[in-house]
């Protein structure tokens, strides 16, 4: 696996981390039918696969700033890179059992997402990219996906929850796609849907209401496979937004229009 050294050390904080989440992950079913339940568990995961990532990344890059999920933000003597970090995106996913959750890192220079990975622990799939050298998983090239008609099409989105206030929007969106492609999937994981947008398996993907860290690495995997990304709202910056749309380049421009409403 070639990359930077700094791509480098971002998949040895990845995997460390998902090691100890596997570990958690197989605790898991034994705590849904306890009487405590699960979520201070998995709170206690998620805080430890941080505390992993940072050590890593920090001690290998002490100068560079940081944003993580869990321990906020803070500044480095270098204010032109940040790591941006989910240390497990999909925690609902964790809870319940299901194997379909991420470890996300990505490295920010002035202003730009020039790297990211992606790790899929519980299947072993590594996604990682920089800018210019490619989008890969494990050792595989990734492309986006060949496809031109909004028919043959498969798209992935979130279904607000919760105190979101954006469910009506997503649920005129989906009266808008539904009819045209060929299905839309939520699997409740943004750093996943964005790279298997990146890997072809999904032809396209938007949300509202995500945070910086749930994107950010996403972003540099779909672009360096060959899709286009923009922020939902024409114009805006993506993470500051929260808002992303994504796609293959020959579905993209039919997929915003649904979207959008345009």
């Amino acid at each position: 696996m070639q990359g930077s050294a700094n791509l480098n050390l971002m998949i040895k904080a990845a995997r460390k981390a998902g090691r100890s989440l596997v570990k958690d992950f197989r605790e898991v079913e034994n705590l849904q039918v306890s009487s405590k339940g699960p979520g201070d568990f998995v709170s206690k995961a998620d805080t430890e696969a941080e505390r992993i990532i940072k050590e890593e990344l920090l001690g290998g890059r002490p100068t560079y700033g940081w944003l993580g999920e869990e321990t906020g933000t803070g500044a480095g003597a270098d204010p032109t890179r940040r790591w941006i970090v989910d240390p497990l995106d999909g925690t609902t996913n964790f809870l319940h059992g299901m194997p379909h959750w991420a470890v996300s890192i990505a490295l920010e220079h002035k202003g730009e997402i020039v790297s990211g990975v992606v790790f899929d622990a519980a299947k072993d799939e590594m996604y990682w990219a920089e800018k210019g050298a490619g989008a890969w998983m494990n050792d595989r090239r990734l492309r986006v996906s060949g496809r031109r008609q909004m028919v043959d099409g498969v798209f992935a989105t979130g279904i607000p929850f919760g105190a979101k206030k954006t469910l009506p929007a997503t649920l005129g969106d989906l009266a808008r796609l539904m009819p045209t492609c060929a299905g839309v999937r939520r699997w409740g994981a943004a750093s996943l849907d964005l790279a298997y947008v990146a890997a072809g398996r999904y032809d396209g993907y938007w949300e509202r209401e995500l945070q910086p860290w749930d994107m950010a690495a996403g972003i540099v995997l779909v672009r360096e496979a060959g899709g286009i990304v923009q922020a939902l709202g024409e114009g805006d910056d993506i993470l500051a937004s929260g808002a992303v749309i994504c796609g293959n380049d020959g579905l993209f421009e039919p997929f915003c229009k649904a979207i959008r409403n345009t």
